[in-house]
């Protein structure tokens, strides 16, 4: 059996995505730009191979496609404030190109593209899917916009027929996943502990789908298995408010949830100070203001088409967030994070 690359293992829904076919006895092999400075996911990735390689760099990128089968495309520059904007293009677009087009001169059979529920469109006061219209106007900051693009990018790769060059390539967009060895943490990990150590005062009125990672990595082995290509698989859980999400939270760890709610126009200005601040000094800002402005939209969206197609199930969100909040708890985050250490994989 030919190996499968994994691209962001050491990240959260990488991981996952290894682990679940390292658990079915399918060779690994994962890309990792600093396998040193990753040692503590990849040590618990048991038998998958580990090759060096970066997404900017195209050489790297084929030597770590040569000989595989199925690739899953999971890595991605995930922040919500960065330093450089031009660093997230070069990695989520140009990084997404050279894979792809590695994939498509070395034969791979399948490529899974994990791509954002960020991508897809949001009606007023609606739930989205795969057919809400949407353009890249709508994507707010470099981090909605470099994904989008690159998901253009993968979309366009599957549907080359017309040259002959066309690559085998399915698309899914998770929602919002939470739940066990979230290393870094995501900007949604961060959320919750800073709940679990009191850091979190007040709420903004907006809402997220919340999916358990482990069903999120799941969708992604459904997709291979089962997913159209050139079609797009939303792959969510439920949709709730951000208070229902810290209600589940408190009622998870015993903590009480905030009852105050921020109006949005404190919360943007807020994030601009942030940002603006930020910009000064180099350093993550405390509420990044693309942060904000994602946050004015409920983001919901529904996973019919997954179920129907790919038979996509997601188990509860409380549990899901209840398993997330033990994790971080066990580990050591809270109290890593209060006192201003922040965990690398």
């Amino acid at each position: 059996m030919k190996p499968v690359l994994v691209t962001g293992a050491t990240g959260f829904v990488g991981w996952h995505v290894a682990r679940n076919l390292l658990e079915r006895a399918v060779p690994v092999r994962v890309m990792a730009r600093n396998p040193q400075a990753s040692a503590q996911a990849l040590r618990q990735l048991p038998g998958a191979e580990v090759v060096q390689g970066d997404l900017r760099d195209a050489d790297s990128v084929g030597r770590a496609v040569a000989g595989c089968g199925v690739v899953y495309h999971v890595a991605a520059d995930y922040r919500l404030w960065v330093p450089k904007p031009e660093e997230m293009y070069r990695s989520n677009v140009d990084g997404t190109r050279n894979l792809l087009q590695a994939a498509r001169i070395h034969g791979v059979e399948k490529v899974v593209y994990t791509s954002t529920v960020g991508c897809i469109g949001f009606p007023d006061g609606g739930v989205g899917n795969e057919e809400t219209p949407v353009s890249l106007e709508l994507m707010k900051g470099p981090y909605k916009r470099s994904k989008f693009m690159a998901e253009q990018v993968a979309l366009e790769f599957a549907g080359l027929e017309f040259t002959g060059k066309s690559l085998p390539v399915t698309v899914v967009n998770p929602t919002t996943p939470v739940g066990d060895h979230d290393f870094r943490p995501t900007p949604t990990g961060k959320m919750i502990v800073d709940f679990l150590r009191g850091a979190m005062p007040a709420f903004l009125d907006t809402g997220l789908n919340i999916v358990d990672v482990d069903d999120v990595a799941k969708g992604h082995l459904a997709a291979c298995e089962r997913g159209r290509v050139g079609e797009r698989y939303i792959l969510g859980g439920e949709n709730l408010t951000l208070q229902q999400i810290l209600g589940k939270l408190a009622a998870a760890s015993g903590r009480k949830a905030p009852g105050i709610r921020v109006p949005y126009a404190v919360a943007y200005a807020a994030g601009a100070v942030s940002t603006a601040w930020a910009g000064v000094t180099g350093k993550e800002p405390l509420a990044p203001l693309d942060a904000v402005r994602m946050a004015r939209q409920k983001m919901w969206a529904s996973s019919d088409k997954a179920a129907r197609e790919l038979g996509y199930t997601a188990r509860p969100a409380a549990e899901a967030l209840a398993r997330a909040a033990e994790w971080f708890q066990a580990n050591g985050y809270r109290e890593n994070m209060a006192a201003g250490r922040r965990r690398t994989a």
